[in-house]
């Protein structure tokens, strides 16, 4: 899909805030209702709109620490990288999974927790224990600089 400017400043605005309604978004963006909404569901439907979510505020849901665990696999094999991957979706204090290159480690997890405690059990009952885990590193987050969603359009 070719996204032309109106695409984009749909894009922009709905990255903003997603909750616009269809009348305020083409408001903004200077178009009627109709081309708006049918614009919108275009972007949808081609999966450049993937979802709507609210971002909840961490801290004020009691979980105060994050952290960034670099995890490293004994085998570098399919196999093993899917039966890590099924078992840490199930997770729900990682927030983010990624398989990287360039580090020792072959992962790069994202965890949100209350407290150390809560880390440590995390760590201990549940990622060490998944089938291939031989190492894992360990940061922790003291202050978020940037800390936004938006894709740059």
């Amino acid at each position: 899909m070719e996204l032309d400017r109106y695409d984009l400043q749909i894009l922009r605005q709905l990255q903003d805030n997603g909750r616009l309604s269809n009348q305020e978004l083409a408001d903004r963006i200077g178009l009627s209702p109709s081309p708006c909404l049918r614009r919108v569901r275009a972007l949808e439907d081609a999966g450049i709109i993937g979802g709507y979510r609210a971002v909840l505020d961490a801290k004020t849901l009691g979980l105060n620490l994050t952290a960034l665990v670099h995890i490293s696999m004994d085998k570098h094999t399919p196999e093993r990288f899917e039966g890590f991957e099924k078992v840490i979706r199930n997770i729900p204090e990682v927030l983010e999974c990624l398989l990287i290159t360039g580090q020792a480690a072959d992962y790069q997890l994202k965890v949100v927790v209350p407290d150390m405690d809560a880390y440590q059990d995390l760590l201990l009952k549940h990622i060490t224990r998944i089938a291939g885990v031989t190492g894992v590193h360990s940061s922790f987050v003291l202050r978020r600089v940037v800390d936004k969603t938006a894709l740059p359009l």
